[in-house]
């Protein structure tokens, strides 16, 4: 698979710069016990040396382990659960990836050991390989103690509620698994709109299109124990809800309980990293409650003083704020009470 340069650099480089501008109010000052941020990304360096072999040229935004923990302290953050940049360890080959999955989620495991308290991780797996899946979940969430599972919004061009992944969907349901899904390049709409990156448009859309994979292939009903989250206040979603409704009591193909969309839709969780503006936030709050919102920056491809500006200044109340800010994370990852 070969992942467009121009979209990686304006994804790591260019979204930087966009932010600067909205991310100079800080938002409120650091408060104890600190923000819990659910979508902050890190880097192993094996990783990111495979991504650049798929280019020509570019490079990631600095990154290190006390990078993160400066941002975090300067932005009130007691705690960040890592996860990796797209598009995660699938590669094209079965033992390269699975070896790459083992080294980043052995990496995360490290850095949370060694810095107590201030890291959780999502751990990787090796999709669509199945087998090697279930060894890494195993070894993940068995001996790492990772705090759930990370994956992309698709693999070779197949959604998650594709019938090709039931069994680790299955799996996780039994494991009760927390599982953070962040979007990808889709192979299906790259330059489509000349000087518009992908990452622009796409990488919110394709949130839209993995729920509407899990909605409509029976994937979340069959699997009620996952507790789902989805990035960026889940996309378009919002938006496209009464699309969602109107499929869901029509289709003869697909079927919803009862002939709606929104239960689930409720049950599921959504971070807000670059979802932190008062429209989509008004938007994902007139879809979810309060109790489904999770605080999450996009470090480092956006400044955490973003998304804490976003939330500082919506209209939430106290207790509402409070609850995105931790407590909901907390309730979702009980070893944070500690």
């Amino acid at each position: 698979m070969r992942i467009d340069r121009r979209d990686f650099i304006a994804s790591c480089f260019a979204a930087l710069n966009a932010g600067t501008a909205f991310a100079q109010t800080w938002g409120a000052q650091p408060r104890k016990p600190g923000r819990v941020d659910f979508h902050h990304h890190f880097l192993p360096p094996r990783h990111i040396e495979k991504i650049l072999a798929q280019r020509e040229s570019g490079q990631p935004p600095a990154w290190s382990p006390a990078r993160s923990l400066e941002e975090m302290d300067k932005n009130g953050i007691a705690t960040s659960i890592s996860s990796l940049v797209q598009p995660g360890v699938w590669f094209g080959e079965i033992e390269a990836s699975r070896s790459m999955a083992r080294d980043c989620n052995e990496y995360g495991a490290r850095m949370v050991a060694d810095h107590p308290g201030r890291f959780g991780f999502f751990a990787a797996i090796p999709l669509p390989d199945i087998e090697g899946s279930f060894r890494e979940i195993e070894y993940a969430l068995g001996t790492l103690k990772a705090d759930g599972i990370g994956l992309m919004t698709s693999f070779d061009s197949k959604y998650l509620g594709d019938p090709a992944f039931a069994p680790v969907f299955d799996e996780l349901n039994r494991r009760k698994a927390v599982v953070f899904t962040h979007p990808t390049q889709p192979q299906c709409c790259t330059g489509l709109v000349k000087g518009v990156t992908v990452s622009t448009i796409e990488y919110a859309t394709d949130s839209t299109r993995t729920i509407a994979s899990l909605l409509f292939s029976g994937t979340a009903e069959r699997c009620p124990d996952i507790r789902f989250v989805f990035s960026h206040g889940g996309g378009t979603v919002p938006f496209l809800v009464g699309r969602f409704e109107t499929l869901a009591a029509t289709s003869k193909e697909v079927r919803i309980p009862n002939g709606t969309t929104i239960p689930q839709l409720r049950k599921f969780y959504y971070e807000i990293a670059q979802a932190n503006h008062a429209g989509a936030l008004a938007a994902l709050l007139k879809l979810v409650p309060v109790s489904q919102v999770l605080f999450g920056s996009d470090y480092p491809l956006r400044p955490a003083s973003e998304a804490v500006a976003g939330v500082s200044n919506y209209e939430f109340s106290d207790a509402e704020r409070r609850a995105v800010e931790r407590e909901n994370a907390v309730r979702l990852l009980s070893r944070l009470k500690a």
